[in-house]
Order: C-alpha cells, then sequence, then structure tokens
C-alpha cells in the first residue's frame, strides 16, 4: 500500500525507536550505510505479508545518519519491521540484506509466536513470515499507582539469584498452568520471597532473547542470547497481547516493590543473538555491522569473539554507548527496576579492535550517570577473552561479583590444602583484593553458587560434572569446581554420607552470612535445588533446572535453617557496617586458632576461629561474636576468647547438631566456666556473648 502526504510525515531524528506521539507514532532509526530503508507495518505477528509498506525518502526522511518518519493513525500494539537496504561485502564489513524483516534496536516490545524460526534469518530470501515483530508501546499508559525504584543500599541487602521462567515453571508451584513460568507466578511466590527474607531479586536475563539459539532439540534457557535490549522477554508473559510483557513486567515489579524487594536485571550488553558469520541476520548486523560488532581490523568479514557467544558488542562505540544508556535510563524510569548486574561486565573495557582500555568511556558514564546514580550496579568482572578484573574493575561505584571469594570458600570447606589464609581474606571482605581507601566492603558480591556452576546440593554430591544433557559430550561446562561428593557420586541413601552433605551445606550458608560483604544465593539452594549434576544447564529449559516446590515441603529443616540465618544477619549492625571490619581505625575482628590468639596459617592448616566484637559501650547494643571454623576431618578444640565479669557466651549455630539445635532461637547458655568448645569434624560453631540472665 502507498502512503499519502496526509498521513506520513517526515518525522523527526529523536527520540530513537517508535514513539506515541498525538494521533500516531514517530519512528527514528540508525543507519550509516544504508541506500534504502522501509518501514512494514503488520496486522498480526505471524502475517505472511505486511498490511503496509511506507518507503523512506533519503533526502525527507533522512537526518545525518538517522532515518525517520511519523505516521498519522497508528498507536500503542502496532507491530511493525524494518527492511534495510545496501551494500552487502563482508570483507569490508558491510552485511545489509533487503530481504530480511530487522527488529527495530529501540523495541519495548516484540511479538511472535510458534511462526519465529532463527534459521529462515540464517538463509537467503525473505523471512518475514517466520520474523518477530516489532511493537509500538506507549510508555506512558501504565498506572504505577505512586511506585519508585526502592534505591536501597547494598548495606544489609541480601540478594536472591531468580530465574523468572525457572521458578515457577514446575507442575509443584501449584499454579495454573498459563501463570507456571511467569512474571505474574513471581508474583504468586512473592509470600516465599518475604519469608525467607532476602531483600533483593537479581533475575537472569529478561531482556527478549532467543530461546532458539541452542543445541538441536533444546531451548536457550538462562536467556543470555538478547534479541534486543529495551524489550521484556516474552516467553515469560502468560498473555497474547501483543504489549503484555511490558504490562506484565511492570506489575510483578510494583508487586515486588510493595513487599519492599528490590529487583535488578542481569543485562547482556556483551553479545547478541546473531552470533558469529553464519548467524541470522535479525537487527544489528543488517542495521550497521561495522557499528555495533568488533569485528578483525585483517578481515572484516570475521567477529572478533570476548564473550564465548560468536560476536562482540562494541560498546564504546558512540552509538552502541549511546544505545546502552538509553536502555538503562529506560529500565529504571519506565520500568521502575533498582539496579543491573552487568555480564560480562570487563568487555566494557574493549576498545573497537578488542584491546583493553585503560579508562573505558562507557563505564564511567554508567557510573556517574545522574539517572542511575540510586542503582545497585554490579560487574560480572571477566570476559571469555582471558580478561579478568575483580579487584581491578574500574570505578568508584561499581560492586563486583567476588569470583575468589566463590572458589575460596568452596576449597576451605571441602579440605584442600592452604586455603585458611584466602579464606580468612575473604571472610573480611576481601581487603586484599580491593585496598582502594574510599572502598566500601559491601561493594563485594560474596557468593559460592550462582546460575553457572553447580547448585549447593550438587557442590557437596558431585566430584565431577555431568552435562550429557547438553548434547555436547560433557564437554561444555566448567572442570574446576572445587567439589567433593564426600563419599558418593549423585544421590545416595547412605545416612552417614548424607548427614556429612547436610553439615556441609550449613557450613556454606553460615561462612556466607557471617563474612563481610554483600550476601547472595542461588535460587532454591535453600531447599536443596539439584541439577543432578549439570553444571552448565544453560539450555535445560525441564525439571533439571526448575525449582521443584515439593522441596520447601521436604527440606522444612535447611529452610528455617536459612530463614533464621538471614534474619540473624539482618539484625545485626556488624554486617552491615560500612568500613572494613580488619581496617586500622575500625578494628572489629581478632583471629584465633584452637588456641585465642594463635591461628595456624600453616599450609597444612585446616582451621580457624574469630571474633566480630563492635564494643559498643551500651552492653546492650554490643554485638561479640565467636566464629569456629573446622574443615578438617577431625574434631577439633577451640578455646574460648575470655568475656567481661558478666558475660557468657550462648551457642547460636552448630552445623554438627541435628535441627532444630543446629541454629538455636533463642541461643542456648555454655556451661557455667565452659573454656573450650569441641567441634565435630566439617562443623561451622558461632556463639555470641550476652549478659549473664539477659533475655
Amino acid at each position: 500500500m502507498h502512503s499519502s502526504s496526509t498521513h506520513v510525515l517526515a518525522g523527526q531524528p529523536y527520540p530513537l525507536g517508535a514513539t506515541v506521539m498525538g494521533q500516531g507514532a514517530n519512528f527514528s532509526l540508525f543507519s550509516r550505510n544504508a541506500t534504502a530503508v522501509e518501514l512494514l507495518l503488520f496486522d498480526h505477528y505471524d502475517s505472511l505479508r505486511p498490511s503496509r509498506v511506507i518507503s523512506l525518502h533519503p533526502k525527507i526522511n533522512r537526518t545525518f545518519y538517522y532515518w525517520h518518519l511519523y505516521v498519522q493513525g497508528i498507536g500503542h500494539g502496532q507491530l511493525y519491521g524494518y527492511r534495510v537496504h545496501g551494500p552487502s561485502n563482508p570483507f569490508t564489513g558491510l552485511r545489509y540484506d533487503g530481504d530480511k524483516l530487522l527488529i527495530d534496536p529501540y523495541t519495548r516490545c516484540l511479538a511472535y509466536g510458534s511462526n519465529y524460526d532463527r534459521l529462515a534469518a540464517s538463509r537467503p530470501g525473505p523471512n518475514i513470515a517466520s520474523s518477530m515483530k516489532s511493537v509500538v508501546i506507549d510508555t506512558r499508559s501504565y498506572d504505577w499507582e505512586g511506585d519508585r525504584p526502592l534505591n536501597k543500599p547494598f548495606s544489609g541487602s541480601v540478594i536472591y539469584e531468580l530465574h523468572v521462567g525457572g521458578f515457577t515453571a514446575h507442575p509443584s508451584s501449584e499454579l495454573p498452568a498459563e501463570q507456571r513460568g511467569t512474571y505474574s507466578g513471581v508474583i504468586a511466590k512473592i509470600p516465599y520471597l518475604r519469608a525467607l527474607g532476602i531483600s533483593t531479586v537479581e533475575l537472569l536475563p529478561v531482556q527478549q532473547f532467543d530461546e532458539q539459539d541452542a543445541p538441536k532439540g533444546l531451548n536457550n534457557y538462562w536467556g543470555y542470547s538478547p534479541i534486543v535490549f529495551f524489550a521484556p522477554h516474552r516467553g515469560y508473559c502468560g498473555s497474547s497481547d501483543a504489549a503484555g510483557p511490558v504490562e506484565e513486567f511492570k506489575d510483578m515489579v510494583k508487586m515486588l516493590h510493595r513487599a519492599g524487594i528490590e529487583v535488578i536485571i542481569d543485562v547482556v550488553f556483551n553479545h547478541t543473538a546473531e552470533v558469529g558469520a553464519d548467524g541470522p541476520t535479525l537487527s544489528f548486523r543488517g542495521l550497521e555491522n561495522r557499528a555495533y560488532y568488533i569485528l578483525d581490523p585483517k578481515d572484516r568479514s570475521r567477529y572478533k569473539d570476548f564473550s564465548g557467544c560468536g560476536n562482540t558488542l562494541k560498546t564504546n562505540h558512540s552509538v552502541v554507548r549511546r544505545m546502552i544508556i538509553d536502555a538503562l535510563h529506560y529500565w529504571v524510569q519506565v520500568m521502575h527496576v533498582d539496579g543491573f548486574r552487568f555480564d560480562l561486565a570487563s568487555i566494557f573495557s574493549r576498545d573497537d579492535v578488542g584491546s583493553v582500555m585503560t579508562s573505558p568511556p562507557i563505564i564511567w558514564e554508567i557510573e556517574s550517570d545522574p539517572i542511575l546514580a540510586g542503582t545497585k550496579i554490579i560487574a560480572e568482572a571477566w570476559d571469555a577473552g582471558g580478561l579478568y578484573q575483580v579487584g581491578t574493575f574500574i570505578g568508584h561505584r561499581w560492586a563486583e561479583w567476588n569470583g575468589h571469594y566463590r572458589d575460596d570458600t568452596r576449597r576451605f570447606i571441602h579440605g584442600e590444602r592452604n586455603t585458611v589464609a584466602t579464606i580468612s581474606a575473604r571472610i573480611a571482605g576481601s581487603r586484599d583484593l580491593y585496598p582502594q581507601p574510599d572502598r566500601e566492603p559491601h561493594r563485594s558480591i560474596n557468593f559460592f553458587t550462582c546460575h553457572d556452576g553447580f547448585t549447593l546440593n550438587d557442590l557437596v554430591s558431585y566430584n565431577r560434572k555431568h552435562n550429557d544433557p547438553n548434547h555436547n559430550n560433557n564437554t561444555d561446562g566448567t572442570d574446576a569446581n572445587y567439589s567433593n561428593n564426600n563419599g558418593f557420586e549423585g544421590p545416595t541413601s547412605d545416612p552417614a554420607i548424607e548427614a556429612v552433605r547436610a553439615r556441609q551445606i550449613r557450613n556454606f550458608f553460615t561462612v556466607l552470612f557471617h563474612s563481610q560483604g554483600t550476601p547472595m544465593i542461588l535460587m532454591g539452594d535453600e531447599v536443596r535445588r539439584s541439577q543432578q549434576g549439570n553444571n552448565n544447564a544453560y539450555c535445560q529449559n525441564n525439571e533439571i533446572s526448575w525449582f521443584d516446590w515439593n522441596l520447601v515441603n521436604r527440606e522444612t529443616n535447611l529452610l528455617r535453617f536459612v530463614q533464621e540465618l538471614i534474619n540473624f544477619y539482618k539484625h545485626h549492625k556488624l554486617f552491615s557496617e560500612e568500613k572494613f571490619w580488619a581496617d586500622p581505625e575500625n578494628i572489629k575482628i581478632t583471629w584465633h586458632g584452637v588456641k585465642t590468639n594463635e591461628p595456624d596459617w600453616r599450609d597444612i592448616s585446616h582451621s580457624i576461629a574469630y571474633e566480630l566484637n563492635n564494643r559498643v559501650t551500651d552492653t546492650r547494643e554490643s554485638e561479640h561474636l565467636f566464629v569456629m571454623l573446622n574443615a578438617y576431618w577431625d574434631n577439633l578444640s577451640f578455646d574460648l576468647p575470655a568475656l567481661p565479669a558478666g558475660q557468657e557466651w550462648r551457642r547460636v549455630i552448630d552445623t554438627a547438631l541435628l535441627p532444630p539445635n543446629d541454629f538455636s532461637s533463642p541461643p542456648v547458655p555454655l556451661l557455667p566456666g565452659q573454656a573450650n568448645y569441641s567441634t565435630r569434624s566439617k562443623n561451622v560453631v558461632v556463639l555470641k556473648a550476652f549478659r549473664v540472665g539477659e533475655n
């Protein structure tokens, strides 16, 4: 259909994307080297042909490198896409394909169904019938009812890494089938999250990703295959409405905020689902390949791959940098999220050819941006190209996933040699990694498990990965698990092995919540969720990965232990201390061994103890703890530090005791005059000082 001048106007280059204005919508798209651009309008996501094709005039509808137009009579919910024509010469980095329907990089939503076919975008010829369609969204129409991002500090936060789909997809979630695995499903389980005591959910990728980017017969489950960066993933929406994902995501955020729970989203600004040279042309490749991706300067038909996924976004290019900032603004201002975890954030440190920069513009822009000033920004400070920046990621506000904490706690708790000094450093906020004088300890995100790797149950149940269901001959996933099956590979009914495993799980949790930094736990670890030894379940959208809600009733003792532990953590000021415990002007930690003031730092040592004491004058406000860690294969007796007259030690935690005595609430006084405490093998004990007679 040809347009008339009364219905189509020149439009304007800003804002990018499709924006509802007046009685129509403005469209703007960046493409430097395109020779022609067409806007296609559709009536349905699986339409075989467009309802209207509008050709943009290079003189009327182009300003600099921006193609734009205004279409009257369309608005919220309109489906659209682009065909972009230009030179196709991969060796010069240009990959225009006028047959392909392209997704608007700034679209706020995508519509598709069973019609979508990733392979059709890889083959020559048109792909209209099998493509995703961009959706015009009127962002002004939603009623937030006064909601705002919570903007809590890291101090006192407890993060729960959660997969939106996997959280409620299992039939045991007892939700209607249409609600399982959705944003709405998360809303239904908010009471569980509140009872657990977490303050922040960190959602695995919710930016629209390509579920078909996976081995044949499997689906991309984790979501680290982004198609666009502004649109919430349609696969987590229970509604078939074109704008459904946007509305349902906002509902979820609003209800989590009402419960006092922050929302952090895991953003993937390091690569896209278009992967390598043989990948599909979905959007960026067909719009301006040379601007969006890092190409090999010697052969621009080849993509530099620092993501391990086939391509790498050119994040410090001005256009890409602006897109990233615009997307972050959108998720904060329009979608009300509280922060971001940046996947493979070290790619932000790479320039246009992949070399490492000393002062990357994109990192400083995110940190200093006033709209993002109250948000949490967390870097996964490494990439797949070998760049590892934990402790050296630049900036004054960035927090980091502390990969050293994960590895060092695993090695110590499983009884490896030469680990006492490193576990002590991790407990004390990793000051060795973060020596900057103005550094806050809670910018270290402490964790022992995350989506990538073993679950906690599998960490104590398997010596090696079991990734055969991934169809990669068990070659994918790391071999550096620092795990221990404690005598048998996989599930067992042996009560002795099960007792050790249960104790080790409690040990991990206890150390985490008695370390300085911000604790993060993986969805389902609190009820021993297992992935059957799979440490790379990115393509397992099934019961291997899903949260089995039967475990909530089966693992009541562990769940209660974790709930009590989180409550204890949140109600002690020691754990929200803004300065490092070990700083000379703020000493709150003292190290011991089995003898007081005699820590054993030798390579062969497997035990350490420490006091935490805030030494407040009013003893009612004082918090004085003594923590004993025995990773040895035999029992050890620890001398107890002397207390002032009128005070006594009481047992809070002993992971070797059977529930409910593993966490005593209220704490249990020791025997009068008791001068030492006997710990079992593989045992963590926490004592707290009270005044004699104090309730």
